[in-house]
């Protein structure tokens, strides 16, 4: 690392359990941020102060005003353009030597399986079943660690699909079913500050992946309560009848 990268990150470096070595792997890692909404934008934006160095940003939304109440990567002035050249723009303006990539259109099967398979890891912050089991499947065929959040009301939850270790749980031994219909906020709302607590713990997450310290949530789900503001774990165990990481194992 150079000078200017030794000061930036030297809150990181001074930490014994990531120190130079563990920095110059985030500098030289990649990192797959589907969906830059309320979720993604904390995610991307601590990732890129961090010094991730190479972000992917995807999603095909446009910023509008509602928006604005929780997904802080945007502002009023961003009305109508696209979330993910809203997000780059502010990474960009946080650290300006971070590479960031944008995917601008929905994530069909062949754009899903590139971007995944180039990534070290993949953080997931969609409001559907469809995109989430998508996601998880490319993020198990290619042995990429998946980064899963979602958060609705006052409620949170967060947790790490380890594709990349066969006898860790994927989400599909999570959520099995094929037709489950995610709540969305626009239905049904969300306290804002959620969102950034739960995006927080992803972009925490993803940092210990990236740099190899501590312990991760694989094979831990975390769960909010924001009305009472307690936290609960439930331990996850991978299915042997999973349609997903079963079959891939085998």
């Amino acid at each position: 690392m150079n000078e200017q990268q030794l000061a930036r990150y030297s809150r990181h470096t001074n930490l014994a359990e990531i120190g130079l070595e563990g920095q110059q792997k985030l500098v030289d890692s990649r990192a797959l941020i589907v969906g830059v909404g309320g979720l993604g934008s904390p995610v991307a934006m601590y990732l890129a102060a961090a010094g991730v160095g190479n972000l992917v940003l995807a999603d095909f939304d446009i910023v509008e005003l509602s928006n604005l109440q929780r997904q802080i990567a945007h502002s009023s002035d961003r009305i109508g353009e696209l979330k993910t050249h809203s997000a780059r723009a502010t990474c960009n303006a946080l650290n300006p030597e971070v590479k960031i990539e944008t995917i601008d259109a929905v994530l069909d099967e062949d754009r899903l399986l590139e971007a995944v398979q180039s990534a070290d890891v993949v953080l997931e912050g969609s409001d559907n079943f469809p995109t989430r089991f998508a996601v998880n499947e490319a993020c198990v065929k290619y042995g990429v660690p998946l980064v899963s959040g979602a958060a609705i009301r006052f409620d949170g939850q967060v947790s790490v699909f380890a594709g990349h270790k066969p006898e860790v749980p994927c989400y599909r031994c999570l959520y099995s079913g094929d037709s489950e219909a995610a709540e969305t906020c626009a239905q049904t709302g969300v306290l804002s500050p959620i969102v950034g607590i739960i995006g927080t713990v992803q972009a925490a997450e993803a940092i210990k992946v990236l740099a190899g310290f501590g312990k991760t949530l694989e094979g831990r789900l975390l769960l909010l309560d924001g009305l009472s503001m307690e936290w609960r774990e439930i331990g996850l165990r991978k299915s042997p009848k999973c349609p997903v990481c079963s079959t891939a194992s085998n």
